[in-house]
């Protein structure tokens, strides 16, 4: 649980490192990011548009995730 709040223009790896359970949204929608290089220089906004996934629906989920 977390009480920051994840923003598109947020890390990927930064998100992951303050909500781990952010790994497991990532992964639901298709973005492997622990694996992939991108995921330290890489925002959330970036990542969602180059895997075509609404970015409000993913940060929607993961602060979802991360206050459960």
């Amino acid at each position: 649980m977390s009480s920051e709040q994840i923003t598109k223009d947020m890390q990927i790896v930064q998100a992951i490192r303050i909500c781990p359970t952010a790994a497991e949204v990532f992964e639901r929608y298709g973005m492997g990011c622990m694996g992939c290089m991108a995921s330290s220089s890489e925002t959330i906004e970036q990542g969602a548009l180059m895997h075509g996934i609404d970015v409000e629906a993913i940060l929607r989920d993961l602060n979802n995730a991360c206050e459960a």
